[in-house]
């Protein structure tokens, strides 16, 4: 007997790619203002992201580094090639992500691929994890 799996496809649902698309612009501007109103509000609890330094990011390291503008701010940022995908109540973002911020006190001007992984939790999405990857 064979077992199958069930095939798993991205579906076209045109209004969750718009809020999706319209939270990561939404990210972008809160990164500009230095605002933990917005990761406060959309990072889940649990929320985990490992940045282009290799370096593991909980919601709580995202928030005491919004909490030290000085050691931690954007200059500029900018994302193209945004592209969403849905899965049901989950939805993956990938894009390019130029920026020049200072982090944690050290200078940075790169350009990363990021994906951020995005689940509907009730009426809400939140994002639960985020992965950035210099370009080379």
């Amino acid at each position: 007997m064979f077992l199958t799996a069930p095939i798993v496809q991205a579906q076209s649902s045109g209004d969750t790619v718009a809020a999706i698309t319209k939270l990561e612009n939404d990210g972008v501007k809160s990164d500009l203002a230095g605002d933990r109103a917005w990761p406060e509000k959309y990072l889940a609890d649990d929320f985990l992201a490992c940045d282009s330094d290799g370096k593991w990011l909980t919601k709580a390291d995202i928030l005491k580094m919004l909490a030290d503008p000085k050691n931690n701010n954007f200059k500029s940022e900018k994302i193209s090639d945004l592209k969403v995908r849905v899965y049901g109540n989950t939805a993956i973002a990938t894009y390019k992500d130029t920026y020049d911020a200072q982090v944690e006190g050290q200078h940075r001007m790169r350009s990363i691929l990021a994906t951020d992984v995005w689940v509907k939790v009730g009426s809400d999405w939140k994002e639960v994890s985020s992965q950035g990857t210099t370009t080379k």
